[in-house]
């Protein structure tokens, strides 16, 4: 039996007394019939893709799973969840419990992150079986003299060792002892039940195939907030290029915020040919710094720190510094080269050339990036790119790092990704990957599946209230088992359209939204001072930092850095904002105003957030608070706490009106204290 195969104890029938009927020709079958299938189990949740893909959770949680299980007839049945590290020898197993209507469920809860195999088996259950057709006929004062006979003879079938197995020779020495209703009394105990739940026949044991695939990662890759900075931008002075140096006297501040992740895009050597200047021009002025993604120089790669950030012995002193303030650093892990990348000399084959010999330059028609280079992955180029760009993550782990923020993974093979993956996890499991693709929605979706742990999402562009309880309604199906959104309300590359125009309003909806919606959210520097300028009808930043150095004033009037304090604040103090999955969208009468909560599985904590989406108009709204969720009448009092203001303050009855006013604070977000909360507070 292979590791990934769970255990069955079923024994096929003994044929040697049995007639086989010679099979017709022809047949695809032969000996005797089968009586596989006699216990079925079906749709078992989560299943990713038949099988094929691998369903994800945090450490530290149970996971639970469901699946259909019946057999004809009227017999008990009985189905344990298997489940083990991926190249364990044993499988553990852990009982399911009937739901309703054929529904079984079940949760174990893994140790550390990891790859680790499930699966679901079921089996009649004789002893049970009897046990149940025993006690409604001693209720109905029939005689069970002969059934007796029959319990005991399954108490002897039962095998167990050790423990188990003494506790069996004692179960049988006592009934051996007794008779009647004494000995009956000893069958239809908990213990002589349990003891034959776990030891007792099984017949028709079924187990569903494949076997199941579940990641396991850590904390971070469910719960985090990022803020995402150049460092190069980080001397607050745009004349001076900043340094790793500069990033740690920043950290503070961003700690102050509550922000979690410190995101770099990439911080390698720049190359000059064809450096792009301001605004993406396609001549630089003899100042200009370059994009970030025009990886590779003489002084290095992929491997290289840019000279004007520091060393590597500095990197390192800013991950440390980074960790002490209880904040990880994520690298952007771009899989292109400048001209002047060393691999394009070390091997010229990994790349594309033209008839003319010159070299290949990236391009999306119409779009062309002439200061960057595509690597070949196929051809000449495999596997030694593969295992290039293997090692370069290996060696960035080596220096501290956990998490890479992917550049463009859609547009690089899906084979290399699910290797890539796989490769690193199976040696740093606590390693995050988060998929940047901004494209189709099922490319998104496999990119995830093949074992990215954080994907991009469309949230940027779901701005009215269909487009987000539609949007959140697909996150949190299906998808939820594989997909986990991170909500990023502005990048380097997207500066939306809401927001140049918002206003300070807009800025806190969004930044609400993402934090409260998602579990993981993210935010680009100059968005908490509501930085908005944009190149003329295009989703861009003017001056963007992708091309030169900036320096803001992080203090300037109208920022919302309280706000976002507060948001993080909060989603530190409140499970239910820790875990994307318990959304609930809430009636609201107008169309502008977007009621929805956030509750935990077991309702413990429950979080009402009311945004208006307009932000230059007041909205009054008639809402619904979810009495119903906790089993509440319709006219039941129901207490809540002002997340925002502190106050606290009671909410009669299920329907309530509310004005909005974006001038004096666009959302609230409350926290429900229904009377079983209050109690256990």
């Amino acid at each position: 039996m292979k590791d990934s195969d769970p255990p069955a104890r079923a024994k096929a029938p003994d044929a040697k007394a049995q007639r086989v009927r010679p099979a017709r020709p022809g047949a695809t079958e032969t000996g005797l019939p089968s009586q596989e299938g006699r216990v079925i189990i079906e749709n078992i949740s989560p299943e990713i893709d038949g099988g094929r893909a691998a369903a994800k959770y945090a450490e530290g949680a149970p996971f639970i799973v469901t699946a259909d299980i019946f057999t004809d007839g009227h017999e008990v049945i009985a189905a344990d969840v298997l489940w083990q590290e991926a190249g364990a020898h044993e499988w553990r197993r852990t009982t399911m419990h009937f739901v309703d209507n054929d529904r079984w469920s079940g949760a174990f809860t893994p140790g550390q992150p990891g790859r680790y195999l499930y699966a679901v088996e079921a089996w009649r259950d004789p002893f049970a079986s009897w046990r149940r057709d025993v006690q409604k006929k001693v209720s109905a004062g029939q005689d069970v003299s002969t059934e007796l006979q029959e319990g005991f003879s399954l108490i002897e079938a039962a095998e167990a060792k050790d423990r188990d197995g003494a506790e069996l020779d004692e179960l049988r020495a006592r009934l051996g002892a007794t008779q009647g209703a004494e000995q009956l009394a000893i069958l239809l105990g908990l213990d002589a039940g349990a003891l034959m739940a776990r030891h007792g026949p099984r017949q028709f044991v079924s187990h569903r195939t494949p076997v199941l695939e579940l990641n396991v990662d850590r904390r971070a890759a469910v719960f985090s907030a990022w803020y995402e900075m150049f460092p190069r931008s980080a001397s607050g002075d745009p004349h001076r290029h900043g340094t790793f140096e500069d990033v740690i006297m920043k950290l503070p501040y961003i700690r102050d915020l509550g922000f979690d992740v410190l995101y770099f895009p990439p911080i390698h050597p720049i190359g000059t040919t064809n450096r792009k200047g301001r605004n993406n021009a396609l001549v630089a002025g003899p100042d200009d710094p370059g994009s970030v993604y025009a990886i590779g120089s003489a002084e290095g790669g992929h491997d290289a720190i840019h000279p004007q950030l520091g060393t590597l012995e500095s990197f390192g002193r800013l991950v440390a510094a980074a960790l002490a303030q209880q904040i990880e650093i994520a690298l952007d892990f771009a899989v292109q080269c400048s001209p002047d990348h060393p691999w394009i000399k070390e091997h010229p084959e990994w790349f594309d050339w033209r008839p003319d010999g010159t070299i290949k330059f990236a391009e999306n028609p119409p779009k062309k990036y002439e200061d960057i280079v595509n690597v070949h992955f196929e051809n000449a180029g495999y596997p030694g790119v593969w295992y290039a760009l293997r090692d370069v993550i290996l060696f960035w782990i080596e220096n501290g790092v956990r998490i890479f923020r992917v550049d463009n993974p859609h547009t690089k093979p899906l084979p290399f990704w699910r290797w890539l993956i796989r490769e690193i996890n199976a040696e740093h499991p606590d390693i995050i990957f988060l998929a940047e693709a901004f494209t189709r929605p099922k490319v998104m979706k496999k990119l995830a599946k093949i074992g990215f742990q954080q994907s991009y999402t469309y949230f940027t562009w779901r701005n009215t209230k269909r487009e987000i309880v539609d949007y959140m309604t697909e996150l949190t199906g299906e998808m939820a088992d594989y997909y986990r959104p991170n909500f990023f309300v502005n990048t380097p590359d997207i500066n939306p359209y809401y927001l140049q125009t918002s206003g300070r309003p807009g800025f806190i909806v969004r930044a609400t939204l993402a934090a409260t919606l998602s579990s993981v959210w993210g935010m680009y520097n100059g968005f908490e001072i509501c930085e908005s300028h944009a190149l003329p009808g295009r989703e861009e930043y003017a001056d963007s930092e992708k091309y030169e150095l900036r320096a803001f004033d992080f203090d300037r009037p109208g920022n919302i850095k309280d706000h976002i304090r507060a948001l993080n604040r909060i989603r530190r103090s409140n499970p239910a904002l820790q875990d994307f999955r318990g959304f609930l969208p809430l009636n609201s009468s107008n169309e502008q105003v977007l009621a929805y909560a956030r509750m935990t599985p077991s309702r413990d904590n429950c979080i009402i957030v009311l945004a208006n989406l307009d932000p230059y108009n007041r909205h009054t709204t008639q809402y619904e608070i979810p009495l119903w969720e906790f089993d509440l009448p319709d006219w039941a009092v129901i207490e809540a706490e002002d997340l925002l203001h502190g106050n606290r303050f009671v909410l009669y009855g299920k329907t309530h009106v509310i004005d909005i006013n974006p001038a004096q604070g666009p959302v609230a977000i409350w926290r429900l204290l229904p009377p079983a909360w209050r109690a256990g507070a």
